[in-house]
């Protein structure tokens, strides 16, 4: 309040309607088939509410339209379960989005799902002196919207102390995918995120067995293996291990490093 007046963060953050004030306030969640924003929209949903709210409502919009991997690993009772995306950098990238935009741009924030990656349009500017470089080093918190960024604190969806960025950069290299891209276009900030290259229509093009294609999931998941760890997974002898990570390396897939018995593989992607 400022006297006996809401602000318009009170109005963005507790209002019934706060779109009755401010019409770019919705947000748009568009999943696009294929990887351009010319092809059919498979699912299209204009969220409408007060800022917390948006938040949970996209978060369901996105999880129902990217898929969610399960299998059982050997010798395990339990199913495992994983994303596409990493969900923390997911959320981390809308609640970025709410708090930093300019609510005075007539365009309204949006989320673009494709087949290959998910970009998340934001209307306004960084900080005065920085660039998309900037996002991804150490920086200070600097809300374009300090209000709301204090009441995003106060719930625990923020911390404001500058390693939101940074965090999604890491969580992504954790998942086994390409860091997210920070661009400028237009009056937007534009974060995208993308699949790994490995896919399964990729390996199966290359003619990769289906303990290859293990091989390489499992080298999503540990980051880097060793021929003992094929050895053991698998209980097969080492030439057998090093004869799959031998086609691998031949396919250009993975990479060797460090020297004899300190050898282990990590993945290339290109």
């Amino acid at each position: 309040m400022k006297g006996d007046a809401l602000t318009n963060a009170g109005i963005l953050l507790f209002g019934k309607n706060p779109q009755e004030f401010f019409h770019q306030a919705s947000i748009k969640c568009i999943r696009f088939k294929g990887t351009d924003v010319t092809g059919e929209m498979l699912d299209f949903k204009e969220i409408e509410s007060d800022l917390f709210t948006e938040v949970e409502e996209v978060e369901k919009f996105i999880f129902n339209n990217i898929s969610l991997r399960a299998w059982i690993e050997e010798g395990k009772i339990e199913r495992r379960e994983r994303w596409e995306y990493p969900p923390k950098a997911l959320r981390e990238a809308i609640v970025n989005a709410i708090v930093h935009r300019d609510y005075r741009i007539p365009s309204k924030i949006q989320i673009r799902i494709f087949d290959d990656r998910i970009e998340f349009w934001n209307p306004g500017r960084l900080p005065v002196g920085w660039t998309v470089e900037t996002l991804k080093e150490e920086h200070t918190s600097e809300p374009f919207n300090p209000l709301i960024a204090r009441i995003f604190f106060w719930v625990g969806y923020v911390e404001e102390v500058g390693t939101g960025t940074n965090k999604m950069i890491r969580w992504c290299k954790e998942w086994g995918l390409p860091e997210p891209e920070f661009k400028i276009k237009s009056n937007n900030i534009v974060v995208i995120f993308r699949k790994s290259k490995l896919t399964e229509e990729y390996l199966n093009n290359l003619g990769l067995t289906e303990r290859e294609k293990e091989i390489i999931q499992f080298l999503k998941e540990k980051k880097r293996i060793t021929s003992a760890d094929i050895q053991k997974k698998y209980e097969v002898s080492r030439d057998t291990a090093n004869r799959w990570l031998n086609k691998l390396l031949g396919l250009n897939l993975i990479e060797r490093k460090g020297r004899g018995k300190a050898v282990y593989y990590i993945l290339k992607e290109k």
